[in-house]
């Protein structure tokens, strides 16, 4: 069985505390920050700044992070893991039903579409990949807020205005809450009329890795409520193929 090295942990939070504090900071500060003992973090900050992830400023003698660790993020980014889980949850799903089917991550206040197939029919719903859309208001949001613990989903819905999108968005604070513990509840979320008038979708979400990402079907609302049954199952069947193993409360 692998064992946990704390050193590294410890340093991948090194970092995460820069993103937070946004400024240099002083080993004390950092030792402080991260609850170690200041000749332990004095040593890793001293490691990272040898292999070149860290600079230390001349006069104050802080810390800050080198453009290395970006480098190395944005190459990452461009081989980024979720676009393929999100081009083979896409065409599975509109090779089932041939409705339109999107994916999607956390983006702040928003969910950023990440993938997505078209469907084959006259009538259907198009976006873009990189179009951001209300967690409050779409099934791919739901879903993805269902994924995270309740008062992180709280916290969420709290950073901006919750405004009525389409005739049944839900913008009572109070009501989405009790909905996105149904949604955790029963595994799948679907909204109708609340992204826009006439257009119905329905979403599951889980974890990649660590982050949560979430598959939905969107389409006009009288097709998805005639074929309701076998929508539902290609949805739980993507769960599984992009989700596996994964349980509802």
């Amino acid at each position: 069985m692998p064992n946990l090295v704390p050193a590294a942990a410890r340093s991948f939070a090194i970092f995460e505390v820069f993103s937070r504090e946004k400024r240099e900071l002083s080993n004390s500060e950092l030792a402080r920050l991260l609850d170690l003992p200041e000749s332990s973090c004095l040593d890793l900050l001293h490691t990272l700044t040898e292999a070149g992830y860290l600079m230390r400023t001349a006069r104050t003698r802080r810390f800050y992070p080198t453009s290395r660790f970006q480098s190395i993020a944005e190459g990452l980014a461009v081989n980024d893991p979720l676009a393929a889980v999100a081009a083979e949850a896409t065409e599975f799903l509109t090779g089932k039903t041939g409705e339109t089917s999107l994916c999607g991550r956390l983006d702040g206040a928003h969910v950023r579409v990440t993938g997505f197939q078209e469907s084959r029919y006259d009538l259907r719903y198009v976006l873009r990949v990189g179009k951001r859309l209300a967690l409050h208001a779409t099934a791919l949001g739901k879903a993805l807020l269902a994924v995270l613990p309740p008062e992180d989903a709280a916290r969420q819905l709290r950073l901006r205005p919750l405004p009525k999108i389409g005739p049944k968005s839900e913008t009572n604070l109070g009501e989405l809450e009790k909905q996105i513990a149904e949604i955790r509840k029963r595994g799948w979320a679907y909204v109708e009329d609340e992204g826009g008038e006439g257009v119905t979708a329905i979403a599951v979400g889980g974890l990649v890795g660590s982050e949560p990402f979430a598959i939905s079907l969107a389409g006009p609302t009288e097709r998805f409520r005639r074929r309701n049954d076998e929508y539902l199952a290609a949805i739980e069947a993507a769960r599984e193929l992009v989700f596996p193993g994964a349980q509802k409360e």
